[in-house]
């Protein structure tokens, strides 16, 4: 509109310059109108010159208002797809929104869902555990019971067999003991007899301290044989000791027991006194020699051990104490308020005995 105008206003104005010239033509000379026609062709160039040039500027500035109004509109339409984008992203992200929701909503049903039924397989799986435990509780109970009457059973029979064992112990023990009282009563005899053909032997010798030390011997042999005769009690009991002599395996009760410990003891006594005599008589050492190496009785009263198991331990401890007597000295015993007895030491080693 602007450019209309200009070109409205440029045509009037070359009219009326025209018109103008045309008046003063009319009363100019020819040179002075020549020379004026050339002013006017001039002028009308530069008018129109000016005019061109008008219509460029106009015609540009119309291009640049064209531009301008494009650009706003492509601004326009930029800004209208961007809100259209704002919106349509807006769109998607209330459905995002929306499915993110009902996707949790999904997730949080599924999951109460699990949680149920977990939680009902693991009501169902400790019920199982339950009367699986039930049923293993009963069962170990019946079991027990069982094992129970079966103890019973067992604990039965061996109190049956250790009885019959024990009455067996009982009546081998008794008639071992008749067996030894008669042993003893014939050893005793031939020692008699043995005792007074060695009191010869020992006057012709004049060994006169072992001779005094047979004896005396004799009549502690006497007075124990004696004590027996008034004093007999025999009382059971089951073996509880096992031995071991020349390989072969030996079974006592306590009473055995203390039996073959005396026997070593009295023997160590019998040997130290035995020993001190052949050294007062200046005889040579030879405990074998000796009459109470040979019978090895004392002490003995028929209970609870063989008569050769005690002679053999008596001698074993007449041996040492023969030693001990015969060098005067205490190697394998001690001697306290008048008693010589073998040290604990030896003599375990001697017996070894084990406990079973």
């Amino acid at each position: 509109m602007f450019c209309m105008k200009n070109r409205f206003f440029s045509q009037k104005m070359a009219a009326l310059v025209t018109g103008i010239a045309l008046l003063l033509g009319s009363g100019l000379p020819v040179a002075a109108q020549d020379k004026t026609a050339q002013e006017q062709r001039q002028a009308e160039k530069q008018k129109a010159k000016q005019a061109r040039k008008q219509e460029q500027q106009n015609q540009q500035q119309q291009q640049q208002n064209q531009q301008q109004q494009q650009q706003q509109q492509r601004q326009a339409e930029k800004q209208q797809r961007q809100q259209e984008m704002q919106r349509v992203q807006q769109e998607q992200t209330q459905r995002q929104q929306q499915n993110r929701a009902q996707k949790q909503q999904q997730q949080q049903e599924q999951q109460r869902v699990l949680q149920q039924q977990e939680q009902q397989r693991t009501a169902e799986r400790q019920q199982r555990q339950q009367e699986q435990q039930r049923v293993e509780q009963q069962q170990a109970q019946e079991l027990q019971q069982r094992q129970a009457q079966k103890q019973e059973r067992h604990e039965q029979q061996r109190q049956e067999l250790s009885r019959q064992q024990a009455q067996q112990q009982q009546l081998e023990q008794q008639r071992r003991h008749q067996q030894r009282l008669a042993d003893t009563n014939r050893q005793f005899q031939e020692q008699q007899r043995i005792a007074s053909q060695r009191e010869r032997l020992l006057q012709q010798q004049r060994r006169m301290n072992q001779y005094r030390f047979q004896q005396l011997y004799y009549e502690r042999l006497r007075q124990d044989r004696l004590r027996l005769q008034s004093a007999r009690q025999f009382s059971y009991s089951p073996y509880s000791y096992r031995y071991y002599r020349s390989g072969r395996a030996y079974y006592a009760n306590q009473y055995g027991a203390d039996m073959l410990r005396r026997a070593l003891n009295l023997g160590y006594q019998e040997g130290v006194r035995a020993g001190q005599a052949d050294r007062e008589d200046r005889w040579r050492f030879n405990y074998q020699d000796s009459y109470a190496y040979q019978d090895a009785t004392y002490g003995y009263d028929g209970y609870y051990v063989d008569l050769p198991e005690y002679r053999y331990y008596f001698r074993e401890g007449f041996r040492r104490g023969y030693e001990d007597g015969f060098h005067s000295r205490t190697r394998y015993g001690t001697y306290s308020n008048g008693v010589f007895n073998l040290i604990g030491g030896v003599l375990q080693a001697i017996l070894n005995l084990q406990r079973y």
